[in-house]
């Protein structure tokens, strides 16, 4: 079994795949009136707008963090900065989400928002931590 899409729910496809396509630096691809795609490794992530598919249902934010691993953390923060998206909070280790810092458990990264409330992490591919063993 593995995972290869993962839906992130928004109210217009059009804004979310600008702002993604800022933050990623790629364009990814319409699917359908409310689908946009962009590949992440062997995992597609799915911008999705119910209505713009002509679903009758509200989109809502997913409840917890979507996690990247980025080979650049400090373009991707440039980036993530630039768009308004950094988190405001504080978090585990009392450290500021939207900046970036090592964690507790040895990650190097920061947290963001998209503009319709979807939490993401962008992680250095270098520290990822995976809770398996070697």
């Amino acid at each position: 079994m593995r995972l290869y899409r993962v839906i992130v729910p928004v109210d217009d496809v059009e804004s979310a795949a600008h702002f993604y396509s800022t933050l990623f630096g790629q364009p990814g691809a319409r699917v359908s009136p409310g689908r946009h795609y962009f590949a992440c490794g062997d995992v597609t992530l799915a911008l999705y707008s119910p209505k713009a598919d002509g679903d009758r249902r509200d989109p809502r934010p997913n409840f917890d963090h979507v996690y990247f691993a980025v080979d650049d953390l400090d373009e991707v923060h440039r980036r993530a900065e630039q768009l308004g998206g950094l988190s405001l909070e504080t978090g585990d280790g009392r450290l500021p989400m939207g900046q970036i810092a090592t964690r507790p458990w040895g990650e190097r990264s920061f947290y963001a928002r998209d503009p319709f409330g979807n939490p993401l992490c962008f992680v250095d591919s270098r520290t990822l931590f995976t809770g398996k063993p070697g």
